[in-house]
């Protein structure tokens, strides 16, 4: 499929070289740190160099002095306390980093993590009837509960207090809880808005543990969780997150806990996990237990108290991500399938399929599958108690909860964001939304929307990749949203000697550019261009640059995202 090449390297050319003269590094480079806002020597140091001292004080985040207060009388008092959780991975990294910790000096304690089809996401009537039934008259909610006014109302009336520890966007009326623990309250002067649900809970032992006197390493041994939760949750890589994460990966890489010291050892071969390889490696087999089963078992694993309790849970994680990706394959080709022997479906501008027997826990992950493939706004849909449940994915720059709102009529309920969106609905209104989110879609969607871009951050000449340059770019980590891996266009590039394919359709050669050195590079996917570029035409192309590792020899390799005639 063919891609937009967007430039987003424009900067303002005296601040781009009074910081690389201040930095002594290249105008590219510092042209990289004033797009992420960075444009003074101060600012430059601490991005390079995060410390955990950068970390904002708990207490700034409203209600957290409440909350602490409750969980200081709740334990002297011995009350029992429920840890409750969602089932994804922030969910259930949430629950681990808060349960583990607390459990460390206290023992009337337990966690809960909802049934994806018998419950749903978020706090449930079943959850809170399953806490009065066994005594427990705290319930800490984390990564969920921030407009469940129902349920917290509910849990009330039987005698349990709640903690809301959430990052989701609050609705216009808090619940009644007795904190209410969320950067994105209107009426919150928490500094930093983008903490993971994880990091929430994060910031609840760091509250617990300052006011307690105790020694950093007793919360800072939790930052393992919370690097695979900010991975896999999918928040920006900015301010306190980076932070988090800069120091969770070196936890993750060096010592991490025992259940994720075993999903490691089973899923990756790496030396150095990146928060990429967390999303790929390690958060998809967290998230199997809840999509194929119960979450409570991803639970058991990370907070898994040695390594052979550790192997006997990831045996079982394993297994069921096993069966995911199973499920995953069929239902995809099954929905290729629908779409490919329907001409009128090929032509639309969005894809809606829907078929009763496919399996609830994956549908999300083949909605991002068909987006990736067609690249348009979906829809996946299948049967789930005497209702229809939905997942659905939308492409860059293309607002999906706007578009579902116009449907709102034919839904029963519908709730997510710009990007990702679930709904249930009647069985009998599955052809009335095809219709009309097609409508919707087709009169509102830009139709540059509907071809994926390639975001380039920087030009660049061959001549200035240098060992330095590439040092001071590895600092740019960890990346991720709001701090992708920078992607470079070149231009007028040649190939030395012939360019040949790869495996089933990658393109591997060697190019250089007038006045520079020679570098070797990669192009998955991109085998169409073979014939172009072994007829010499100078070509333009963008690429990230990273480092290559054979028989212990490395050396640096452009991967190719792109290529196009010279321009």
């Amino acid at each position: 499929m063919q891609k937009r090449w967007v430039d987003r390297y424009k900067a303002d050319t005296n601040k781009v070289e009074t910081l690389a003269s201040a930095l002594n590094i290249n105008k590219v480079l510092a042209t990289l740190l004033i797009q992420r806002g960075v444009d003074d020597f101060d600012q430059a140091r601490n991005f390079f160099r995060p410390r955990l001292e950068h970390l904002h004080d708990p207490f700034l985040m409203k209600d957290m002095e409440r909350a602490i207060g409750r969980i200081e009388r709740a334990i002297g008092m011995k009350e029992n306390i429920l840890i409750y959780g969602d089932y994804d991975v922030d969910g259930t990294t949430s629950v681990a980093v808060l349960f583990s910790f607390l459990n460390r000096f206290y023992n009337h304690i337990g966690y809960y993590i909802p049934d994806r089809y018998k419950e749903g996401y978020g706090i449930s009537t079943q959850g809170i009837d399953y806490a009065a039934q066994n005594n427990y008259s705290l319930i800490i909610a984390l990564d969920c509960g921030i407009k469940s006014i129902d349920k917290v109302e509910y849990a009330r009336t039987k005698g349990i207090d709640f903690i809301i520890g959430d990052h989701h966007t609050p609705g216009n009326e808090l619940p009644q809880a007795v904190a209410v623990l969320d950067p994105k309250r209107k009426d919150c002067d928490y500094p930093y808005k983008e903490l993971s649900g994880c990091g929430i809970a994060f910031k609840i032992i760091q509250a617990f543990a300052k006011i307690n006197q105790l020694e950093d390493i007793t919360v800072y041994q939790y930052l393992d969780l919370v690097a695979v939760s900010i991975a896999s949750d999918i928040v920006p890589i900015t301010g306190e997150n980076r932070v988090l994460a800069y120091y969770g990966l070196k936890k993750l890489n060096n010592n991490p806990c025992f259940g994720l010291k075993a999903l490691i050892d089973l899923a990756t071969k790496s030396s150095d996990l990146s928060l990429t390889d967390v999303i790929f490696q390690i958060g998809p087999r967290i998230n199997a237990a809840g999509r194929i089963d119960h979450a409570k078992d991803a639970v058991k694993l990370l907070i898994a108290k040695s390594s052979e309790e550790a192997k006997t849970c990831c045996g079982l994680i394993d297994i069921q991500n096993m069966q995911r990706k199973d499920f995953d394959a069929r239902i995809t080709a099954e929905a290729l399938e629908q779409i490919q022997a329907n001409e009128h479906l090929m032509q639309r501008k969005t894809t809606v399929v829907y078929q009763e027997d496919w399996h609830k826990g994956v549908i999300g992950i083949v909605a991002s599958r068909l987006t990736e493939k067609y690249y348009r706004p979906t829809i996946v849909l299948t049967k789930s108690n005497g209702h229809v449940a939905g997942s659905a994915r939308s492409v860059a720059g293309f607002d999906l909860y706007e578009a579902l709102s116009e449907c709102s009529d034919l839904l029963d309920q519908f709730g997510g964001h710009k990007y990702a969106a679930g709904l249930t609905m009647k069985v009998e209104n599955v052809i009335a939304l095809q219709k009309r989110f097609e409508e919707v879609v087709a009169q509102s969607i830009d139709p540059e929307l509907l071809e994926p871009e390639i975001s380039i951050d920087a030009e660049i000449k061959l001549v200035d990749i240098t060992a330095k340059f590439f040092r001071v770019l590895q600092q740019f980590a960890p990346f991720g949203p709001e701090n992708n891996a920078p992607v470079f266009i070149a231009r007028n590039l040649y190939t030395v000697g012939a360019a040949a394919l790869v495996g089933v359709n990658h393109l591997k050669m060697t190019l250089t550019q007038e006045g520079a050195g020679i570098f070797d590079s990669i192009g998955f996917g991109l085998g169409e261009f073979l014939p172009l570029i072994n007829k010499g035409i100078p070509f333009d192309a963008c690429f990230s640059i990273e480092e290559n590792v054979w028989r212990d020899k490395r050396s640096l390799q452009l991967n190719l995202k792109g290529i196009r005639l010279g321009s």
